[in-house]
């Protein structure tokens, strides 16, 4: 099994007998449906139901292990020690050199775990606390298979309080639940989602020639529909309006280069247009 060494990862742990209700009524997954053996994404959302922290949790033998992006692990620790009150939690944030990736047909390593994001597209990925076995560093690699599998991630593809749970799919990949209770931010995405309201939407972008990093706006029809997130050669990642896509029927293009646009099959988003396009 191919391995890619991320040194921009960190870990954060949570244990006691209240960890899993503290979690439940804080983050964006269902924690207590999180299946043994897999990493789920989560978030913890503004009041305003924008995504502050994203992640991916787990369950571990003493609670729960949290992956965030490292340069998030302090503030995000903090966020959640600010939310502990009285609850019988124990957060620390253990020391790892980054995490370990491992994708295609070889058996992962023991204490590896499948990550769901991936397991939707059918491109099985595990993940691993740490740096195993000198694994070597390749963003590039791990880059064009979260586009291919539909993974977007904070500060690589948007910026903190940007985006809604939806924009980036989390109703479909089980970073979001909408039958738990209340958390922070939830009365929002509910509203949004049961009223319809989701309108952008990560979507797979294709070019006869290569994306650059400097590409920014989607244009549909002569109006602005969206923005470019990862970019690997000739496809690329984008946050969109599906309707305003819909409207311009393949009339998409970035910095004038037409593109075609496909929603990720899994996550049940579709291009058809469905009446007149709302602002």
């Amino acid at each position: 099994m191919a391995s890619i060494h991320l040194p921009d990862r960190a870990f954060i742990t949570l244990a006691g007998e209240d960890a899993e209700t503290f979690l439940q009524n804080l983050v964006t997954t269902n924690i207590e449906g999180l299946p043994a053996g897999e990493a789920w994404p989560g978030a913890l959302l503004t009041p305003q139901g924008k995504i502050m922290f994203d992640f991916l949790i787990s369950r571990t033998p003493d609670g729960f292990l949290i992956e965030t992006h490292a340069d998030d692990q302090s503030a995000l620790a903090k966020r959640l020690m600010l939310y502990k009150l009285r609850a019988k939690v124990t957060i620390a944030t253990p020391e790892h050199d980054g995490a370990t990736l491992f994708y295609g047909d070889t058996t992962a390593p023991e204490g590896a775990v499948p990550d769901r994001r991936f397991a939707l597209a059918d491109m099985p990925l595990m993940r691993l606390p740490g740096r195993y076995n000198n694994a070597a560093q390749d963003p590039e690699t791990y880059t064009k298979l979260r586009i291919e599998a539909g993974v977007a991630e904070l500060h690589a593809d948007y910026a903190a309080q940007d985006v809604f749970p939806h924009d980036i799919l989390y109703d479909g990949n089980g970073g979001l639940n909408f039958r738990k209770g209340c958390y922070v931010g939830q009365e929002v995405v509910s509203r949004m989602h049961h009223r319809g309201m989701a309108r952008r939407r990560l979507v797979q972008l294709a070019a006869a020639e290569p994306f650059t990093t400097d590409d920014g706006a989607v244009q549909a029809g002569g109006k602005t529909a969206g923005t470019i997130c990862s970019v690997s050669d000739g496809k690329a990642m984008a946050i969109v309006r599906v309707d305003r896509i819909a409207a311009a029927s393949g009339d998409v293009s970035v910095n004038g280069m037409p593109v075609s646009v496909t929603p990720y099959a899994w996550s049940g988003v579709t291009l058809e247009a469905s009446g007149t396009e709302t602002d």
